[in-house]
């Protein structure tokens, strides 16, 4: 039975599609043919390989030309290969190529042969190939990678009006923390509609500056004869950044919107450390609410590039860099990663802590992410909630620190007993007639067991079994 598979290279104008049957065993024989771009061309191409029973397509990865295709071919080609009698596991299957993995040599690069070696690749499984969403996912990774897009324009926008103030010698930036806060918009659209009075201007300010009415009054003194062309590119600036702002809002409506029947997997996910609402919601836009297309945490760590990779030669491995990955999870990662180690108590503050001396800032925050991408796909995947584990939790892992050490403690040979329930405790040797006051020894557990049981465990090391007990506690420090 024949099993045919198709390449196309595609193009902006025009693509190219060759069509082989893979099962026989004599030279592969190609059937070519080019089709448009245009929608009815598309149609025509969904037709023409369910006519020619085509079971798999792979396609190049061109910019982004290859969306439409995609979309075509996926809405009216492939329903009709799966839902056959006799449609086997792989029938109907779209795959993307990345174009790096299907150069050909330098210098003999023509549309039909690269469509043909799409497929050779394929049956060869020599080809990368790029995880593609559902059409809802899509969606939102196009909303989400949107509004990202909006937030560098308002940071592009801000550095180019501090750019035009200093220009027009208005000096507001150094005295204002945050140039389109409330003061900083109501001064520089004063002096855009044409105020020329320094004094007026900075009357506009809160009172909650740090900035005295003097300074503020100085450092617009340039208004007074500012060119009525700077008034105009500062109006248009701040209309601009009017327009990001509200289509910012939208964005974040829209998101709310695609996003409100996942609305538990995005408060889950927020509640890590370093992870927020819009990062939550990006995260999810990118492997999706259940991440149920990778099949453990390693390989949705390896699909973003959080991970050490290899560079191998001749049995030594001469470069650990991590390899290419998802670009928008990996900034969301990074970006998590440098917040959550600067929360005090989390697990990931201690984690940096202990990696940094080792390590560098660099890769201990690159241990930190890969830590966090495990952790996303375990409570997406999951289903499961944040639990803090590290420093914060500091009641009951006391408590269970110190019952751990009075254990030992007892087994070297020393009697403790609590003064007080929960809190303190009285510490003697078991021989010996040393008697300890107990108002010597009644000291919080988690200030001295720790350096108390190490002290025992030297002592016991070197055959000094009752050294502590024959020297009296005052001469220990910390009341030991």
């Amino acid at each position: 039975m024949p099993y045919r598979i198709a390449g196309i290279d595609v193009h902006k104008k025009m693509l190219a599609v060759a069509v082989a049957d893979v099962e026989v065993e004599a030279e592969w024989r190609f059937e070519r043919r080019q089709f448009g771009t245009s929608p009815s061309q598309l149609r025509a191409l969904a037709e023409w390989l369910a006519e020619w029973e085509v079971e798999e397509v792979v396609m190049e990865s061109t910019a982004q030309y290859w969306r439409p295709v995609w979309e075509t071919l996926e809405r009216q080609w492939q329903p009709t290969r799966r839902t056959r009698t006799q449609a086997g596991p792989t029938a109907g299957a779209l795959h993307l190529a990345q174009a790096q993995s299907n150069h050909g040599p330098r210098g003999r690069k023509k549309d039909f042969p690269d469509a043909e070696r799409l497929v050779k690749r394929l049956v060869a499984q020599e080809l990368t190939l790029s995880f593609v969403p559902d059409v809802t996912q899509r969606l939102w990774r196009t909303v989400t990678r949107r509004k990202y897009q909006l937030t560098c324009n308002r940071v592009q926008l801000r550095n180019r009006l501090e750019c035009l103030l200093e220009e027009a010698h208005i000096k507001v930036s150094s005295l204002v923390s945050d140039l389109l806060g409330l003061s900083g918009r109501r001064m520089l659209r004063a002096v855009a509609s044409g105020e020329t009075d320094p004094a007026t201007v900075a009357a506009l300010g809160s009172p909650r500056l740090h900035a005295t009415p003097d300074q503020l009054r100085d450092a617009l003194g340039a208004c007074i004869d500012l060119d009525p062309v700077y008034r105009r590119l500062l109006a248009m600036t701040l209309d601009e950044l009017e327009v990001i702002d509200a289509h910012s809002r939208q964005l974040d409506e829209e998101l709310a919107r695609l996003l409100r029947i996942h609305q538990d997997a995005v408060e889950r996910l927020a509640a890590m450390p370093g992870l927020g609402v819009d990062s939550a919601q990006q995260i999810i836009a990118e492997v999706g609410p259940t991440a149920r297309t990778f099949a453990t945490g390693k390989r949705l760590a390896s699909w973003v590039g959080a991970c050490p990779g290899h560079d191998e030669s001749a049995g030594v491995n001469h470069s650990h860099r991590s390899p290419n990955g998802n670009r928008q999870m990996r900034r969301l990662l990074n970006q998590a990663a440098n917040a959550a180690v600067k929360t005090k108590g989390s697990i990931f503050e201690l984690m940096y802590r202990r990696l940094v001396v080792r390590l560098g800032h660099a890769q201990a925050i690159g241990a930190v992410a890969h830590r966090l991408c495990r952790l996303v796909w375990k409570i997406l995947h999951d289903g499961v909630a944040y639990e803090e584990r590290g420093p914060a939790v500091t009641k009951q892992r006391a408590h269970r620190r110190a019952a751990k050490m009075i254990r030992e403690l007892r087994n070297l040979g020393y009697r403790v007993e609590p003064v007080c329930e929960g809190a303190r405790f009285l510490l003697a040797p078991e021989p010996g007639p040393t008697r300890v006051p107990a108002e010597s020894l009644a000291l919080p557990a988690a200030e001295w067991l720790a350096a108390l049981f190490a002290v025992a465990c030297h002592c016991r090391r070197f055959g000094f079994c009752c050294a502590i007990a024959s020297v009296p506690w005052h001469h220990y420090p910390c009341g030991l």
